[in-house]
């Protein structure tokens, strides 16, 4: 509610057990902050709180009760200020460029005081995948 604060969602890949998966939770929060810092994206005092979580074979699985899903979708787009995106917030297995544009597109929401998120909801929801189209003929 408070319009000079923002979420920002970190993510990282990492595998059961390495070293990024046994970093102590402290650690983990002052190396994500400190890669913001980095990136120019806020400084260390900007950050009012920070939480970790650790998720397993967090691809999504479009079986069992998927075909629901719809009506968290419904739910969650009832929250003007709450915008899923990514793989993990929009339960897609989208590539990483259409994870991007769907935080480009809940920023420009945000931005605009956009709630409708339809333009998120609309990336990637192609039946084909880019990988298997055929490339350019030469």
């Amino acid at each position: 509610k408070d319009k000079n604060n923002y979420w920002v969602g970190l993510e990282y890949f990492c595998t059961k057990n390495d070293r990024l998966w046994n970093m102590p939770e402290d650690e983990f929060k002052l190396m994500a902050i400190s890669e913001l810092e980095k990136i120019g994206f806020s400084s260390r005092e900007d950050v009012l709180d920070s939480i970790v979580v650790k998720m397993e074979n967090t691809y999504p699985v479009y079986a069992g009760t998927y075909k629901d899903f719809y009506k968290i979708k419904e739910f969650v787009d009832t929250i003007p200020n709450l915008f899923l995106i990514g793989r993990n917030g929009m339960h897609r297995y989208n590539n990483m460029d259409h994870a991007i544009l769907s935080a480009k597109a809940a920023v420009k929401n945000i931005v605009s005081g956009k709630t409708d998120k339809d333009n998120i909801w609309n990336i990637n929801i192609e039946q084909d995948y880019l990988e298997q189209k055929d490339g350019p003929k030469t």
